[in-house]
């Protein structure tokens, strides 16, 4: 793991959500790197464990949980083993999310003749449960996990929530409403949670990460010789710097938010790391 700079975590204890991921995996093994007790949360615990010992592997502290960020009790679960086993947090990560098929459209613009072709998911055709799916595993998935760990949090030195937010929330990308509208919703509610808890000490701030190759978006991205797809190369096209970010990359922004010597005055805000791309007109 390459880390921009180091800061001392010892003794934090950092909980992180979707870190069987690879973005949040990478963001789990920083964290360990630079000396926190790591509890990396997933709804796959193989995914959670095997992050968890890479960690381990390499000098640091951290176990690898089971965990639904859509059931409250899974979550709270969670929470006593952390308990026992590392104290009580002092950084949570809401980093679970995706998106899902049925919240997705075929086409990106709608064209009439579209509406006669057999097989094709227009706007007409998106199905509510899948938007609601998506929905709930962003925003609510980051709101249950604030709930369930924030208490322990009150008042303690040093106390942040970094959410995860997206692109799609400064502006939304076409065929992807349900995705864009929810992590629209992640970055009002990392304002609003900010605000509600300066009274308690918990900073409260998000990272909108550009576009970066995972496992959810590699099929949409990249074609099976490793060739970048059509939709890809609309996305480097409005890339500034012509590339997909690597998840090093998000690194020294975490680092940041999380350290209270560097960041104790930041609060309330969503941090792009998208080289360019929101900054970018087309033109």
């Amino acid at each position: 793991m390459k880390t921009p700079f180091k800061i001392n975590l010892k003794n934090k204890v950092c909980v992180v959500t979707g870190g069987g991921g690879v973005l949040c995996g990478a963001f789990s093994k920083a964290l360990g790197a630079n000396g926190a007790k790591v509890a990396v949360l997933d709804l796959r615990v193989e995914n959670a464990q095997a992050v968890a010992d890479e960690i381990n592997a390499a000098g640091g502290t951290a176990i690898g949980i089971e965990a639904n960020v859509l059931k409250k009790e899974s979550l709270e679960k969670a929470r006593d083993t952390i308990l026992k086993k590392f104290g009580t947090c002092d950084i949570l990560l809401n980093g679970a999310g995706g998106n899902h098929p049925k919240g997705t459209t075929g086409n990106e613009i709608l064209h009439e003749e579209d509406l006669d072709k057999e097989g094709l998911t227009t706007f007409f055709d998106l199905d509510p449960d899948g938007i609601q799916f998506v929905f709930n595993l962003n925003f609510i998935g980051t709101l249950l996990p604030s709930q369930v760990f924030s208490k322990d949090m009150i008042n303690k030195p040093g106390a942040t929530i970094i959410n995860i937010s997206s692109m799609n929330a400064f502006t939304p990308l076409t065929k992807i409403p349900a995705y864009s509208g929810a992590k629209a919703a992640v970055s009002n509610f990392t304002k609003w949670l900010a605000v509600h808890m300066s009274g308690v000490g918990i900073r409260v701030n998000a990272i909108a990460p550009g576009f970066f190759l995972t496992d959810q978006n590699r099929s949409l991205l990249t074609n099976e010789d490793g060739s970048y797809t059509a939709r890809a190369g609309k996305i480097l096209g409005q890339t500034p710097m012509g590339r997909f970010g690597s998840p090093d990359e998000l690194i020294g922004t975490l680092l940041w938010l999380v350290d209270e010597g560097a960041s104790g005055f930041v609060n309330g805000t969503i941090i792009p790391v998208d080289g360019g791309f929101s900054a970018y007109s087309g033109v």
